[in-house]
């Protein structure tokens, strides 16, 4: 029963995001890499398996090693500056023979629904085209890129066309001039510019490896545009296959889009994982903090009262009504993740006294064990010293030592001031702390 009790779990708990994600545009951008390695097929399979849970999906593919390969055939060695190729009119050649062989076989792919799989059968239709006018980067440092271009613009209203009709948009990094020239650009250039253009919802980057910090090893989970930036410049030195997708999530988001992730396409699932589950298994990157303090709101009572009420069953909470809190809901402190209320806290005021009672403290259990606690007193005491209060006291029947261990002391029931004394519950018969401000 374990594995079936695992799946309704796992499964009740994407609802959410199965329901946010329907009808919402989203762009992912892969490399070359992905479409030579031998597990390709999972990532087509999971491109299908979104598009038939309703999200309007657009791909955008890189061909760098498919170009390097032709180049070596032909015995020409790839020239590069400031990571990006040098294309002369060989490799614009290569470039070509590369973008039309890869759109045709994930095509193919995805046509043919995927044989042997949960989607064998499924009627997907794929659109490609010349959606991006491109024009030439020119001359930088002396150095001239020939046919190497950049995005000029993008034809959003012909890919949301496309996309009203349910087909996933196939684009390939390869752009088209007024002229009729023809030029190679950057996929990452490329999958920013369509997001913008398109105001996605979100931009997803499949790189080559996890998003790491080179001090420990550990992988990043969020970071900010500003963190994201800072990083780099920590880390001028690190691989390109994080840097670019980097720099393109920072642009992006300074763009308009919410969210970018950066997944390692060499975990099998890790897109799905990363977009149908709270954590993720990437890094995402957002303008904003992706969790955070802060004052609690009228349409957080849900998420609070789904938090305590275990706590208020195991005796650990005393018992709140929904009217109850939306009375008192400015005294409360909540953090939101991603949409979730995973811990909160309450400050009752008594600035007469300048005292005040701390209460209602819970963290979700799968979340304690990150000082998330500390995180919500903390504000509390941030708070308190605004309303100018001296001391604080806590009524608690079975966190004592958490409290204790924070600097609170033992105290009795008549050191209450008489406005917060009502607050005190005979058959809870809870311990009485305080703490005095500094």
């Amino acid at each position: 029963m374990k594995p079936q009790k695992s799946f309704v779990n796992w499964f009740r708990a994407s609802l959410p995001y199965i329901h946010a994600h329907r009808n919402k545009t989203f762009v992912i951008s892969f490399g070359g890499e992905a479409v030579l390695a031998d597990d390709f097929d999972h990532h087509v399979h999971d491109f299908a398996l979104l598009n038939s849970l309703g999200i309007r999906l657009v791909l955008v593919h890189g061909i760098r090693p498919q170009i390097d390969q032709r180049l070596v055939k032909l015995n020409i060695p790839a020239r590069f500056y400031k990571h990006l190729r040098i294309t002369d009119s060989v490799a614009l050649q290569c470039a070509k023979e590369a973008a039309g062989l890869v759109r045709v076989e994930i095509e193919a792919l995805l046509s043919m629904g995927l044989a042997s799989s949960p989607m064998a059968g499924a009627k997907i239709k794929v659109a490609s085209g010349n959606f991006v006018t491109a024009k030439p980067l020119g001359v930088i440092d002396g150095i001239d890129y020939c046919y190497t271009g950049e995005v000029r613009r993008v034809d959003s209203a012909a890919i949301h066309q496309q996309l009203d009709q349910n087909n996933i948009v196939l684009i390939s990094p390869v752009g088209y001039s007024p002229s009729g020239e023809v030029f190679n650009l950057s996929a990452e250039q490329v999958a920013t510019a369509v997001s913008i253009a398109l105001k996605a919802e979100k931009l997803v980057l499949l790189t080559e490896q996890s998003c790491c910090n080179p001090d420990n090893g550990e992988q990043i989970q969020q970071m900010t545009t500003f963190e994201a930036d800072a990083f780099l410049q920590r880390h001028p030195d690190i691989s390109t296959s994080i840097s670019l997708p980097l720099k393109a999530a920072i642009q992006s988001c300074q763009s308009g889009i919410d969210r970018v992730h950066l997944i390692n396409r060499a975990i099998d699932g890790a897109l799905l994982l990363e977009l149908f589950s709270r954590d993720g298994i990437g890094t995402l990157i957002s303008t904003t903090a992706f969790e955070e303090v802060r004052s609690a709101t009228l349409n957080d009572i849900g998420g609070i009262l789904e938090l305590i009420k275990p706590l208020e069953q195991q005796g650990k909470l005393a018992k709140r009504s929904r009217e109850k809190l939306e009375m008192g809901i400015a005294d409360y402190i909540v953090i939101e993740r991603d949409g979730l209320i995973i811990g909160c806290i309450a400050l009752q005021p008594d600035v007469k006294s300048r005292s005040g009672v701390v209460a209602g403290l819970a963290v979700h259990p799968d979340y304690q064990g990150a000082s998330r606690g500390n995180r919500l007193l903390e504000y509390v005491y941030r708070k308190a010293k605004e309303l100018k209060l001296k001391k604080l006291f806590v009524l608690s029947t079975q966190t004592m030592h958490w409290f204790i261990e924070r600097g609170f002391l033992p105290t009795e029931i008549n050191d209450l001031p008489d406005k917060l004394k009502v607050l005190y519950n005979p058959q809870r018969n809870s311990k009485v702390l305080f703490k005095t401000l500094d």
